[in-house]
């Protein structure tokens, strides 16, 4: 996750004070990692269109307490589709991003 966060212009890692990892571009996060109720999770900034696409089809869910905005959360990531879960940190940047980076990214 970090090598995937970390390739991305003006990224920021910092533990917020709920000791979660996040990765910022600027002031806005577009990913969270940490521990929750069923163990290590991380979520990451999506759209509504793309949120509903991944909880219908699993292990996806809306983040607690920031679902409404279009926050996806897959728990224990380790065993997961890591090209995937690379693509949707690209397009939560995307979406968390000023343009002027944005551009900076290939297509």
């Amino acid at each position: 996750m970090r090598k995937a966060c970390r390739t991305l212009p003006e990224v920021n890692e910092e533990v917020d004070g709920f000791g979660h990892t996040v990765f910022r571009v600027g002031k806005k996060s577009f990913v969270i990692a940490g521990m929750g109720e069923r163990g290590s999770a991380v979520s990451i900034k999506s759209d509504p269109v793309n949120q509903a696409i991944l909880v219908d089809r699993g292990p996806w869910y809306r983040t607690p307490y920031i679902g409404q905005h279009g926050w996806v959360t897959v728990d224990d990531p380790r065993p997961r589709d890591w090209p995937e879960i690379t693509e949707l940190i690209v397009d939560g940047y995307r979406l968390a991003a000023p343009k002027r980076l944005v551009r900076l990214l290939p297509d």
